[in-house]
């Protein structure tokens, strides 16, 4: 896959004859022209410029099947309307059908294998190996049910209503007071929102053959502890295992103040944390060299408190940071020591874990700045409260950043066309992998 700084070189080069000018701005700027118009204007193209089916997607998903619990029926309906979008965009979907721990419900994930070309590995010199390795980008489709059962009746709209007032007929504009949108609990934040940054993924990386080999799956059950990942991960061998580079898990990427990336907590364990951590900090680095802050707006954070304790039960005190207060789907695969990258909205930038949340919105308090698991995650209600804008930016973004760290490969590798273009290592500028730059 192609980074979108070098997307349109070929266009540049053809009309750099004309626009020597501003093919120098181009290749020293954040910015991407398509080339010169004839009325002299640039067409800007910006990163994760995706369209709205992300957020269409979410939106569907939630609306349609609002009591998608684990093992219900709607979830299966909504595990099918994901299949059926996958084989949409011409791939051949697996069903994995399992159960749960006293094999009394039945749920079902949606695997999609994508072959990729596969790397050639420095060894020593001019010595290069073919190898193969593989990434897993995984989500739950299910919903939580809610401690209180007994949900609140829907506010209806009242269709007089406005947000920018009415005018009498004197023409004297009176305003009045906007009305709550309907709060229907149906998943948006958790996690439709992850399943359209999976289907984004599906469906923009389809169009390049990428080098790793890629998983995509859309677990069922994986508000039973995590019951989807732990049966796919089960069935796998120890080779197939050996060869997972990373695990990108995304959830509830919505509603929270900022997106997050964390690492697994895996990467506490002793001399582990920078093998543990790379593709987190990859991560970090396909934001900031597609400059997704100041072009989208989009900003990818990490946990940077300085709080110590013992996040991985294993007696020793930790500096928890770099890792996540919520589980999800990666948990399995993090207790099988591969490496994760969980991607989030959250709010960490509090001196102890207690005041940690997910927003400081002073609108949506009303759980204690949570909105997963909560009357909260409502689609119409958090559009009102959030814009209309958000939901399809953090797919978007999200799904961008996971596709372009995949293309960034293993360390000290090159895929097999480049190579067999006669790239080699020794003759590439590379990139400095730095720490993130962001802070909280």
């Amino acid at each position: 896959m192609t980074d979108h700084r070098y997307a349109n070189q070929a266009n540049e080069r053809k009309t750099r004859i004309f626009c020597s000018f501003l093919a120098a701005i181009v290749a020293s700027s954040v910015f991407l022209f398509s080339g010169c118009l004839d009325d002299g204007n640039t067409e800007e193209i910006k990163p994760a410029e995706y369209g709205d089916y992300g957020k269409n997607i979410a939106m569907t998903l939630a609306s349609e099947f609002p009591e998608r619990y684990a093992y219900s029926e709607q979830e299966r309906e909504a595990g099918l309307l994901i299949k059926d979008e996958l084989t949409r965009m011409g791939y051949t979907v697996e069903e994995q059908e399992f159960y749960d721990s006293y094999r009394a419900h039945q749920s079902t994930n949606y695997i999609v294998r994508i072959p990729g070309e596969g790397f050639m590995l420095r060894e020593e010199g001019e010595l290069y190996t073919p190898i193969k390795r593989t990434v897993v980008v995984g989500v739950h489709y299910d919903i939580a049910k809610l401690p209180n059962s007994e949900m609140p009746d829907p506010v209806e709209p009242d269709p007089t209503a406005t947000t920018t007032g009415e005018s009498d007929e004197n023409g004297t504009q009176e305003s009045i007071e906007p009305t709550e949108a309907p709060r229907i609990y149906d998943g948006i934040h958790a996690n439709a929102s992850g399943v359209a940054c999976l289907l984004t993924i599906a469906d923009r990386i389809r169009a390049e053959k990428p080098a790793y080999d890629v998983i995509l799956i859309a677990f069922g059950a994986g508000t039973d502890d995590f019951c989807g990942a732990r049966a796919f991960l089960s069935s796998m061998t120890t080779e197939e295992r050996e060869s997972i580079d990373v695990m990108y898990c995304v959830d509830s990427i919505y509603a929270g103040d900022k997106l997050y990336a964390s690492s697994g907590l895996s990467s506490l364990l002793p001399g582990r944390k920078y093998e543990f951590r790379r593709k987190l900090y990859e991560a970090y680095d396909v934001v900031y060299n597609n400059t997704l802050r100041s072009l989208n707006g989009v900003d990818l954070y990490y946990n940077e408190s300085g709080i110590y304790i013992d996040a991985n039960n294993d007696d020793i005190a930790d500096i928890y940071r770099e890792v996540t207060v919520n589980r999800s789907d990666y948990v399995p695969f993090d207790e099988a020591e591969i490496p994760i990258v969980f991607f989030e909205s959250f709010e960490y930038n509090a001196p102890v874990l207690s005041e940690m949340k997910e927003t400081k919105n002073l609108n949506l308090q009303e759980e204690g700045g949570f909105i997963r698991g909560t009357s909260l995650d409502a689609s119409a209600f958090l559009e009102q409260e959030l814009g209309p804008d958000r939901l399809r930016i953090r797919v978007n973004n999200t799904a961008f950043i996971i596709i372009e760290a995949i293309d960034r490969g293993p360390h000290d590798t090159l895929s097999v066309s480049r190579y067999n273009a006669g790239e080699r290592l020794d003759k590439i500028i590379r990139v400095t992998e730095t720490i993130p730059y962001q802070s909280r």
